[in-house]
Formats: structure tokens, C-alpha cells, sequence
């Protein structure tokens, strides 16, 4: 089991300039780019993972603050004596090369002929120039980096777990929660600005502290654990690096569904065909996107794409998740072991210290990382599988299928495990279970589809993996016989 730090507020120390860093940034940076009242689009659902948190749970548009309580979770008899969170960093900017492409998209619109009034096809406005006048504020330094709409996510999460698990995420407990990050400053300032929604919780009406008043250790960076996928071999050298891998991905921007898209963004913007490609397209999508989940606008870039052509994109993005982080290769899901393990260590410490009549050492884990963290972990688990694989060639087929992005890994998708401690339980077996969440709502376990297992059982469902899937192994690559039978 992995080392994590532990976290406290109250009294100031001399904090850690990781941390200090972060929550500062977390605290006091607002800007003409803080979301407005949230904008709304027929196109929200369909972004897969830049789907925004509140798209994936409407409710939260009404009250972001309100603890979402699934009626499944179980209350009364059992007590939760621990909460391991796996979260995904909050809404974050786009990347410094997909602002690239933006601008060379923009460019596109900016060299077209001038001179005559133009409408589309239908005789209504003429997009193309709405886009080439509408403001291209993405800047190259944003690169990826966590927006205050992020920080809203993160502090808004921490008030509704902290509402919703009173006991686990008490004052007292502040001395035993521990904290890990993803070295990607997105994630370290998720972990921050999470504690700033837990002070916000205890301190209602309170505008939070400064970082000098607020004692809290920063959280332990641990890639090994939250950028697994980095570390493991055999994945980098034959997925993430192998040109071949994403052969489904390349070869549906050149089908018949994506082809007509492109026609028709063509038609629309007024451009020439030849001056667009499947990635430029994409782009502008996920321009939407951003617009919405950053600013709360619904911008010009929304209008390009209807319904239909936002399903064809996100079974784009799908197709490289799927390929890339899910069911496509199976070292995906089996650089994930050594976080699969991890988690049923911190479990089976809390279990033998109750048994030991012992206080949890460690009542709330809470571990920021990325989609890429999540879906493959969700995979090994048996989440979200379809019975036939993603390709380029089944799009139709798979219009209903389970595993979606967006719906499963929005900004601040989390995944917890909530361990109980039941003490009328007839048998000793029946003493400790397991709840699964996924963005807050029970996940039924894989296996059974109960909304609740014995802890015992949980472990003997997934032997395999907490005992045969040894991640030094898995990630090794096979050795090339490099012997010669010639004299």
C-alpha cells in the first residue's frame, strides 16, 4: 500500500508551496472567463469526456450544492466507516494543440473571398463570417489547466460528499484524510480547491481563509498510481506509441458518416471542402463544447452541428477512448492493477482495524487523476462492456450501446468505494460491505448487479486481479528472440 499524506485544517503551519500555490490560485483567481448562468444545448450530452458534470447529472443544474442521495445507498444498520474517491480533475481549458488547430479552423473562415452578402443554403446568417468575428480568446498558456468553472466543480463535489457522508467527513476527521494527486497541475488544484469546498461546508457564509490559515498538508504526488498508463511499458510501446492502434479511430474519419459531416460543415461555413478535415472538425465541436462549459456561453460554433451530428462525433471520441483507455487491448484495463490493488489495501486496513476494535486510521482517501485514470480501471472492474466491440463499421449498431464517455467520465467524474461496518449482521461475513458510486449515483456491482456486496464477496468476485495481476509483469514487454541458427 502506497504512502499518502494526511490533511488538517485548522491551526496555521508553515504550508507547502505545492499547495499553497494551488489553493491561492484556487481561492482568488477570477476572471472575464468565469462562467455565466449555465447556457443549455441540445447538443450538451454528446461531448463524451468534455462533457460538463452537470450534464451527466441534470439535477445538479437546479441546486449544485444539494447532496444528491441515491435511495439505494444504505443508511440505519450499517455505518460507513471509510470512503476511497478516485475523482477526475474539474473542467479544465483545452489543450495547447487543440487550440492549434482552432486557429489554423479560424483561419480557414478568415480566408474566405470577401465581397457579397452571403446566406446559407437556407437564407439565413451566414455562420462563417458569425465565426470568423466570433472572439478567439483561447491562448496557448492555458494549455489543459483548470478553469474556475473546475474549482466550482471541485468545491461544489466536496460540500455535496461532506452533506452526504456527515461522519466520514467531520471536523475531527480532518487529521486523517489523505490526499493524492496526478503531478498535472489540473489535478493538484482539484485537490485544493476540494478542501476549500470542505472549509466552505463547516464555515457556511464564510468566505474561506487564506492559505496561511488554513493547516493542511499538500496532496502527495503519485503518478505511479494516478498516471499509471505512463509507467507501464508495453502499453506505451503497443498502444499509446503504435500508429497502428487506433486504426478504428482513422478509419471512421474517413467513413461515410463522417464524410457526410464534412460535406456539410463545408456547405455551411462556406469553405471549400478540401480545407477541412475530420480533426478539424472535431475541433470545432469541442470548441462548443468549451464555450459552454467554460464562459456558460452557447456559442456560434454550436450552431455548425445538429443532433445527429453530435452522436456521430461523440462515437468518435468513443472509438478512441474505447480503443485507447477501455476494451479495445487488454493491457488498457491491466496497467490499472496496481490502483485496483491499492484501493482494496486501504479497504482491507480500515476492515482489520475494526475488527481490532481500532479507530479507521483513514476514514476519507480521496485520489485525483483523469479520465485516463478511470475508464481503464472501470474496464478491468467489468464496466460499461458491450457485447460486440466498438469498430468503424458498426456505428449504427452501436447507437445503444453502455459504454459512452460522457456519461461515465464528464469533468469530476468520481468513483468511490464506501465500506460499512453492520453491526447486527448475523454472520461475521456479513459484518463489512461495499457500496460503489459512480458520480454519486450506486453502481451495481458488475458481477451480481446488487447495489450492495459483502465485502468478502467483493474480493472473491475480483481474486484475480488483487492477487494474479502483477503490474511488473503485465507491463513487461516480450522479449524478441534475437538467437540465429546460421554458423
Amino acid at each position: 500500500m502506497l504512502p499518502l499524506s494526511r490533511c488538517r485544517l485548522g491551526v496555521p503551519t508553515a504550508p507547502s508551496a505545492v499547495l499553497a500555490v494551488a489553493l491561492l490560485s484556487s481561492l482568488s483567481r477570477s476572471s472575464h472567463l468565469e462562467p455565466k448562468d449555465p447556457a443549455v444545448s441540445a447538443l450538451s450530452s454528446y461531448f463524451g469526456t468534455k462533457t460538463r458534470y452537470e450534464d451527466a447529472n441534470p439535477g445538479l443544474l437546479q441546486d449544485p450544492e444539494a447532496p444528491r442521495r441515491d435511495p439505494e445507498l444504505l443508511e440505519e444498520t450499517c455505518t460507513p466507516v471509510q470512503l476511497v474517491a478516485l475523482i477526475r480533475h474539474g473542467t479544465r481549458y483545452p489543450t495547447a494543440k487543440q487550440i492549434r488547430k482552432l486557429r489554423q479552423l479560424h483561419g480557414v473562415l478568415q480566408a474566405r473571398a470577401p465581397g457579397e452578402h452571403r446566406t446559407d443554403a437556407a437564407g439565413g446568417r451566414d455562420l462563417g463570417a458569425a465565426l470568423a468575428t466570433w472572439p478567439l480568446w483561447y491562448a496557448d498558456w492555458m494549455d489543459g489547466q483548470l478553469v474556475e468553472k473546475g474549482r466550482q466543480d471541485m468545491r461544489q463535489l466536496a460540500q455535496r460528499l461532506a452533506s452526504l457522508f456527515p461522519g466520514l467527513f467531520s471536523r475531527e476527521n480532518y487529521g486523517r484524510l489523505q490526499l493524492i494527486t496526478s503531478s498535472k497541475h489540473r489535478c493538484v488544484e482539484s485537490g485544493a480547491a476540494f478542501l476549500q469546498g470542505l472549509w466552505q461546508h463547516h464555515h457556511p457564509g464564510l468566505l474561506p481563509p487564506d492559505v496561511a490559515d488554513m493547516e493542511c498538508g499538500p496532496p502527495r504526488i503519485n503518478d505511479k498510481l494516478m498516471r499509471f498508463f505512463d509507467h507501464c511499458e508495453k502499453f506505451l510501446t503497443e498502444v499509446e506509441k503504435n500508429d497502428t492502434a487506433l486504426y478504428h479511430v482513422e478509419a471512421f474519419k474517413t467513413g461515410p458518416e463522417m464524410q457526410n459531416i464534412l460535406r456539410k460543415v463545408a456547405a455551411t461555413l462556406q469553405v471549400p471542402v478540401d480545407s477541412l478535415n475530420a480533426d478539424l472538425i472535431q475541433v470545432a465541436f469541442f470548441t462548443c463544447s468549451f464555450d459552454l462549459a467554460i464562459k456558460g456561453v452557447k456559442s456560434p460554433w454550436c450552431d455548425v452541428f445538429d443532433t445527429d451530428d453530435a452522436k456521430v462525433l461523440e462515437y468518435l471520441n468513443d472509438l478512441k477512448q474505447y480503443w485507447k483507455r477501455g476494451y479495445g487491448y487488454t493491457i488498457n484495463s491491466r496497467s490499472s492493477c496496481i490502483l485496483f490493488q491499492d484501493i482494496f489495501q486501504q479497504l482491507d486496513k480500515a476492515v482489520d482495524e475494526k475488527k481490532r476494535s481500532q479507530p479507521v486510521s483513514s476514514p476519507v482517501i480521496l485520489q485525483f487523476g483523469h479520465a485516463e485514470t478511470l475508464l481503464p480501471l472501470l474496464s478491468l472492474m467489468g464496466y460499461f462492456k458491450d457485447k460486440e466491440p466498438l469498430t468503424a463499421y458498426n456505428y449504427k449498431e452501436q447507437m445503444h450501446r453502455k459504454f459512452r464517455s460522457g456519461h461515465i467520465v464528464p469533468y469530476a467524474s468520481n468513483l468511490i468505494f464506501v465500506l460499512y461496518h453492520c453491526k447486527n449482521a448475523k454472520t461475521p461475513k456479513e459484518e463489512f460491505r461495499v457500496q460503489m458510486l459512480l458520480n454519486e449515483k450506486v453502481l451495481p456491482s458488475a458481477h451480481s448487479q446488487e447495489t450492495v456486496s459483502l465485502y468478502d464477496d467483493l474480493k472473491n468476485h475480483y481474486k484475480d486481479i488483487l492477487q494474479s495481476c502483477l503490474t511488473n509483469e503485465e507491463c513487461q514487454l516480450p522479449k524478441v528472440n534475437n538467437t540465429s541458427d546460421e554458423l
